[in-house]
């Protein structure tokens, strides 16, 4: 077998799907990403500050945190903000490799003046390599990338190969949240984590998937999928003890 190969900042590669980069950067846009970013992102992730992959406290990254969050493709990051704004005594982790929405985080981070997020502009694996197990009491993954093709459902990020750290990483009575506006993308979740019996679906009658969580912010992309008549799904699995 040949040598794994490596990133520029000593990470093993790894596969993946999706874009990094999009339109050109604002000047605005690019003093944030140098300027605040390095302030905001969780330390301990990046592979440069920790080859050696130690364990990373998340909730001990905001002072005085009761809990610890994940959102994972946090996109332009309004759910992200609001979550923040709404719920200040928990650390927010979040993380997104497209540097545009990132850059789109940035600016709303500062307007709202939050101070409980942190941003990983990255891949959601390089969390789950730093994380003990439990660490997050709420994990979120809003409007995922459905990848509409079959011979790309594997790229999908609900699935078998995430699945089993989402599991490890999500609390004991914490809870996993997926919104979609895709049917099929639905069906495959539901599929996927039908494997883990550690993650129960909570719905009891069909508007429990219907209709939006309580503190659910509705985002950009949401308003988008209704205008165009597109059912946003809702879902919602609680991390149980598994008896042996």
């Amino acid at each position: 077998m040949g040598e794994l190969k490596e990133r520029e900042d000593g990470a093993p590669w790894r596969n993946f799907y999706g874009r990094r980069n999009g339109k050109t950067l604002r000047p605005v846009q690019e003093k944030m990403l140098a300027e605040l970013l390095p302030k905001l992102a969780p330390e301990g992730v990046a592979w440069a500050e920790n080859p050696g992959r130690k364990e990373v406290d998340f909730k001990s990254m905001v002072k005085g945190a009761k809990a610890a969050w994940l959102e994972i493709g946090f996109g332009g990051g309004e759910h992200l903000v609001a979550m923040a704004k709404a719920n200040p005594d928990v650390a927010i982790i979040g993380c997104e490799p497209f540097i545009n929405g990132v850059a789109m985080c940035l600016y709303a981070h500062e307007n709202a003046g939050i101070a409980n997020a942190r941003i990983h502009a990255g891949d959601a694996r390089e969390i789950f390599d730093v994380a003990a197990d439990g660490a997050f009491e709420r994990i979120f993954v809003n409007y995922p990338d459905p990848w509409p093709k079959s011979r790309h459902h594997k790229r999908r990020f609900i699935g078998a190969n995430n699945l089993p750290q989402l599991s490890r990483v999500c609390a004991i009575g914490g809870r996993l949240h997926i919104a979609t506006d895709i049917p099929d993308y639905v069906r495959h979740s539901m599929e996927a984590i039908a494997a883990f019996p550690e993650f129960r679906w909570t719905a009891e009658h069909p508007e429990d998937w219907r209709q939006p969580w309580t503190d659910w912010p509705s985002t950009r992309y949401e308003q988008k999928a209704l205008r165009e008549g597109r059912q946003p799904h809702y879902l919602t699995f609680v991390r149980e003890p598994v008896v042996a």
